[in-house]
């Protein structure tokens, strides 16, 4: 897919994650993403010694422009001409301060498609606040489902609101794309990213409404021996995800526990489970890990971040990936 946006052109007008890894999205699919940055860079090339911004800005051309002055204001009208879409993600009202709004802009380029991508969206007594993407998790509902055996929720180590809303950036500029390219019209998108989040708890919403469950589907909410993390002899962990009662047979013929075909949905934290548990406990992470590739009943290491590399599916992967970059 490499060559798929070939010939687009994007206007990339953003700082730190979402707008950057939007941006980075479409440049990957082979869209001429232009990156406008101030005169002095994206701030995030000076947080943490910059690897935020070099690992959310590949293959983009940088221009630097003032668009408080009036002459970096008329650079970015001559290069809106030629643009196909724009994503900002400046606080709602700075754009149009800077006389570089949508309204504005489609002047000069009627059929432009121009994304505004932010905390809170655009209106709304929200949409002024200032907010980063623990604030997304929290108010969407997402990070109450991510709790220790306590009930406190977990502290992210990642920012899963800024990529996800980067990667539905990326899918709305896409389909206003191909309208665009369709009728020769352009449009305008407004994105918030805690609505973005709040989209990926659909399943949570239906069983909530119906009574079911405060926590989405019941099978997967850890509440079963089939389909749980489970520890290791060395300390470490791996995740079973054996809910179809053929991979609970598999995984119950390699331990050879026959009498395990009936614990499929037993609770966690009955004796059932704790002989599982057990069962886990009798090997150690690097023999689970050899197991997971020959046994067929869903079994996976949890890996720490920098272990993704050595596994033998993302080895397998950068090499078709290195074939078509």
């Amino acid at each position: 897919m490499k060559n798929a946006l070939e010939g687009v052109r994007i206007l990339d007008i953003t700082y730190y994650v979402p707008g950057p890894y939007a941006g980075m999205r479409l440049a990957d699919l082979g869209a001429d993403v232009i990156k406008v940055e101030p005169l002095e860079g994206d701030p995030s090339r000076y947080m943490g010694g910059g690897y935020v911004h070099q690992a959310n800005n590949r293959g983009k051309r940088v221009v630097h422009i003032d668009l408080k002055s009036a002459e970096g204001r008329m650079e970015m009208m001559e290069l809106v001409k030629n643009t196909d879409a724009l994503i900002e993600t400046f606080r709602p009202g700075v754009m149009k301060k800077l006389g570089l709004d949508y309204d504005r802009l489609k002047m000069v380029k009627p059929d432009l498609v121009y994304c505004s991508l932010s905390g809170y969206g655009q209106t709304g007594e929200m949409a002024s606040l200032g907010s980063h993407d623990l604030n997304y998790m929290a108010l969407s509902g997402a990070l109450d489902q991510l709790k220790d055996s306590s009930g406190r929720p977990i502290h992210p180590t990642n920012t899963f609101a800024d990529f996800t809303g980067g990667l539905m950036a990326a899918e709305q500029v896409i389909a206003a794309l191909l309208k665009k390219f369709r009728t020769g019209k352009g449009q305008y998108l407004d994105i918030a990213l805690v609505e973005v989040m709040a989209e990926f708890l659909g399943n949570h919403d239906i069983y909530y409404t119906e009574g079911i469950s405060e926590n989405g589907v019941p099978e997967i909410g850890g509440t079963r021996v089939s389909y749980a993390i489970y520890e290791t002899k060395d300390g470490r962990y791996v995740t079973l995800g054996a809910l179809e009662a053929k991979f609970w047979r598999v995984f119950c013929e390699f331990a050879e526990r026959p009498e395990w075909l009936e614990w499929g949905d037993k609770p966690l934290g009955s004796p059932e489970h704790q002989q599982v548990a057990d069962f886990f406990k009798s090997k150690n992470w690097q023999e689970w890990y050899q197991v997971s590739l020959q046994v067929d009943a869903c079994l996976t290491p949890v890996l720490k971040a920098h272990e993704r590399h050595e596994h033998p599916f993302f080895i397998e992967k950068s090499k078709v990936k290195r074939s078509w970059m």
